[in-house]
């Protein structure tokens, strides 16, 4: 389950989210501690791409995000309240023996929330992930990809979702928007991240050493049955210096100041009865010679039929792709909708079903595939949750 705090509705699930299961440890005085969490046990068949550069099946036995979750809250006054929320991963496939156990960290963070909107620190999915992006797939294994894959630094995704603060306003007549930033400071480990170019060249970033923040933001409304987001994240702290060399040819070598890009996109959604229908459009527009555009046309649907789920999403990938305007005024003026002609473009599809056992147990099959090339990463995926 990709969403390891179990908080996101799902139509027609017995299981909407884990307060549901949550055993209540303290509650008096107007402060309460929560104990919850997960087993998730799965099975996967993926087209990998090995070291020799060929593609092939790999499959396993594997633990697909097990947790246990501790979330608290405390009346402050009348008005206001504070909160915390510590989320911890653990190797339920493979628990016994050192290095198991509690593995890793997920999400932590603490917070004020009121009248006034909800103000939190800490660590949690980026706003574009929970805005934009997990409408269309917010799947148990597979997902389509998104503008977050192109993050190239600061390695990469793993300090994504942390050292953010974030401003969350109330609703005003089904309005709500967010404004929020991370911030890296001159105190933490530099990195570098390494990857292949499209000509073959090895291309290292290292990140600035400099204290940053970052910016993004987003805004929501929701009218009934009807809801409309839009975030964007300028992706800064991702800046810094590059590297680009031709393997056995040092005198190639290439050097120069890095810009990431930015990062946005808008999502709207529609329910009928159990039935969610989501639409994204959602871009990376890259400030350097390295990595390409990439526009993202996702459609997705989740369709509650009583003792589960059937899910679905489609994506059309444009790497190259112009600017949403740009791409709608060649549409319109000539009928040139996005092609292959720039660069690869990709056809994506997940497709996916739940079957609820109990109030606190379910299993899922899910399929993807992803149109690139020798099949590689298409695939297949069983398996079994127990939430507590």
């Amino acid at each position: 389950m990709k969403k390891t705090l179990l908080a996101t509705a799902i139509a027609g699930a017995a299981f909407a989210s884990a307060g549901a299961q949550a055993a209540t440890i303290y509650n008096e005085d107007g402060t309460k501690l929560d104990l919850y969490g997960n087993i998730q046990l799965a099975y996967k068949d993926i087209e990998t791409r090995q070291a020799d550069g060929s593609v092939e099946s790999n499959d396993e036995l594997f633990d697909n995000g097990s947790t246990v979750g501790f979330a608290g809250e405390h009346l402050i006054t009348r008005d206001l309240q504070g909160y915390f929320k510590a989320e911890f991963e653990h190797e339920a496939d493979e628990a016994k023996g050192p290095g198991n156990g509690l593995t890793d960290g997920d999400q932590a963070y603490l917070g004020l929330k009121g009248n006034f909107g909800d103000l939190r620190v800490g660590s949690w999915d980026s706003l574009i992930d929970d805005w934009i992006q997990d409408p269309i797939t917010n799947n148990e294994y597979f997902d389509v990809t998104d503008s977050s894959s192109r993050i190239v630094g600061k390695n990469d995704l793993s300090n994504r979702e942390g050292n953010k603060v974030t401003f969350t306003s109330p609703s005003f007549s089904g309005f709500r928007f967010a404004v929020g930033t991370q911030f890296d400071g001159d105190a933490e480990e530099l990195s570098e991240a390494e990857f292949e170019l499209s000509d073959g060249r090895d291309a290292q970033v290292r990140a600035k050493d400099s204290s940053n923040a970052s910016f993004f933001g987003g805004a929501e409304y929701t009218a009934g049955a009807f809801s409309i987001a839009a975030v964007y994240d300028d992706l800064n702290n991702y800046d810094g210096e590059y590297k680009t060399t031709v393997p056995g040819d040092p005198a190639s070598d290439i050097n120069g100041s890095f810009d990431l890009g930015k990062q946005y996109g808008i999502t709207a959604q529609y329910t009928v009865d159990t039935l969610r229908m989501a639409l994204k459009l959602e871009r990376f527009e890259s400030d350097n010679d390295l990595l390409a555009d990439t526009n993202y046309y996702g459609l997705g649907a989740r369709y509650g039929y009583g003792m589960g789920d059937i899910y679905g999403a489609y994506q059309y990938v444009d790497v190259g792709g112009d600017s949403f305007t740009d791409t709608l005024k060649d549409g319109v003026k000539h009928g040139d909708w996005p092609s292959e002609r720039d660069d690869e473009s990709y056809n994506e599809v997940v497709l996916g079903a739940t079957y609820n056992i109990s109030d606190a147990m379910y299993t899922f099959v899910e399929g993807a595939l992803y149109d690139r090339n020798d099949d590689e990463d298409d695939g297949v995926a069983v398996g079994a949750v127990y939430l507590f």
